[in-house]
């Protein structure tokens, strides 16, 4: 087949049937066992961690392979303190100020989360995911991008998976609103805050809520299905 564009070949892994499901279980088993967490050690993790982790976010699958995401990686005291003074200002006004709708408050009730953030300074790594709402030519020209919300929310779920296989826990915190970030991280117009993830290990004797996943028969669909291996 002939193209106008540069193309290589492409040969993934191919494996019997019975490996192909070997391996989905085992993968299924790593990732069940992830949960977001809010009890963070302070113990040091290194930045290499988050650099591999954005390196996974990075083979996501994008709207005509844009990449419309930047992810910011902050250590230092300083800053982590700013980032979780500005959070706390604005879970302020949700949870004690009424921003949050009553359904809002009561979905979120089996958390028991408050406006307390204080894991946003005992995390080593706050690491923010900015997604670009377009693109800047080096003339300063806007280029369109292409489903940015679907394209950096797949990167996200790589970059979580990825800190999970390393043994490293996250938060998916998202303060309404986030603009305090993009001034924090100095980041231009055309980007705007999408994630706060806290990076680091879960503390001894964290705690979770107990939550049940929803069971595959209302998630999965089979409209003409084969179940079996051959």
């Amino acid at each position: 087949m002939e193209h106008q564009h540069p193309f290589v070949p492409y040969e993934p892994e191919r494996y019997a049937p019975e490996e192909m499901v070997r391996r989905g279980e085992e993968f299924h088993r790593l990732v069940d066992r992830r949960r977001s967490v809010r009890q963070f050690s302070p113990e040091p993790v290194p930045y290499r961690c988050v650099e591999l982790a954005v390196r996974a976010a990075n083979t996501a699958p994008s709207g005509a392979h844009q990449q419309p995401w930047k992810f910011v990686a902050i250590g230092d005291a300083q800053t982590k303190r700013r980032v979780r003074e500005a959070a706390e200002v604005e879970e302020r006004q949700n949870y004690e100020g009424g921003r949050l709708p009553p359904e809002w408050r009561a979905a979120l009730e089996p958390m028991e989360t408050s406006s307390d953030k204080g894991y946003l300074e005992v995390a080593p790594w706050l690491v923010v995911c900015f997604a670009e709402k377009y693109g800047l030519t080096p003339e300063g020209e806007k280029v369109r991008h292409y489903y940015v919300n679907e394209s950096v929310g797949i990167a996200c779920g790589l970059f979580i998976t990825a800190l999970h296989v390393m043994g490293l826990s996250t938060l998916t915190h998202t303060p309404n609103p986030m603009a305090f970030l993009s001034e924090i991280c100095r980041r231009p117009p055309n980007e705007r805050p999408y994630i706060l993830f806290p990076v680091g290990y879960a503390a001894e004797g964290s705690e979770v809520p107990d939550l049940a996943r929803k069971p595959l028969q209302e998630t999965l669909i089979p409209m003409s299905v084969n179940l079996g291996l051959s």
